[in-house]
């Protein structure tokens, strides 16, 4: 298997395998309906393109799992610009014992979050329409997350403030990443983020790797 490629790994195979039930666990059934839903009314709600409909295990599903490997099993996580629910929602049903807030600015996105809230009987969700910005002194959570946001910069500026300290950035970004650290030095030591490790995240064997960037925020003052 290591050497199949995502090319050669049809959708739908990809999503009644073995190595997704394998590493997906009890959480399969929610995770599969979560796609289903995708699926079938994402590129008509305009929450993905229509090129994405085939792919939405590959590209959608599974590289949102990626980042849960690095997130606690426990305390508060947020999304920002969860959309769709990527990875937001994925990490709700792989972090259960967690409270995931999921933040989003646009009314129709937050009413598909809450219908697929309701649809999979997700208990430790909290959908909060608006930017991260406006919530920078509501609350604190122990890491925050995100997925095709922004540049890192901006995303630090939007992310941190929410990260309590000794909390921790953990989001999706693309195999270039490196290249958006230095812009970022200067408001990391403004908000006290530690230097950024540029990790890679597998799920199953022929998917693509993930590339995932953890900051931690240093303890002590504000």
């Amino acid at each position: 298997m290591s050497d199949v490629t995502s090319d050669d790994y049809p959708q739908e195979a990809l999503a009644t395998s073995a190595a997704v039930a394998e590493y997906f666990g009890p959480r399969l059934d929610a995770v599969s309906r979560f796609a289903e839903m995708l699926h079938d009314q994402g590129e008509l709600r305009g929450l993905i393109g229509p090129r994405e409909v085939p792919r939405i295990w590959e590209r959608h599903i599974l590289n949102s799992a990626a980042v849960t490997q690095f997130l606690p099993t426990t305390g508060t996580i947020a999304d920002i610009g969860s959309g769709a629910g990527l990875p937001g929602i994925v990490i709700a049903i792989m972090r259960p014992e967690a409270q995931v807030i999921l933040i989003e600015p646009m009314e129709r996105r937050c009413a598909w979050l809450e219908e697929v809230v309701a649809e999979l009987g997700l208990t430790n969700v909290e959908i909060k329409r608006g930017r991260a910005e406006e919530f920078h002194d509501a609350f604190e959570c122990d890491a925050v997350t995100s997925r095709a946001v922004a540049g890192l910069d901006k995303l630090v500026r939007m992310s941190m403030p929410l990260v309590k300290s000794g909390g921790q950035m953990v989001v999706l970004k693309g195999k270039n990443v490196a290249q958006e650290i230095d812009p970022a030095r200067k408001v990391l030591r403004k908000l006290r983020g530690r230097e950024p490790e540029i990790l890679e995240a597998s799920t199953v064997p022929g998917v693509e790797i993930t590339t995932v960037v953890r900051i931690v925020r240093q303890t002590g003052g504000r």
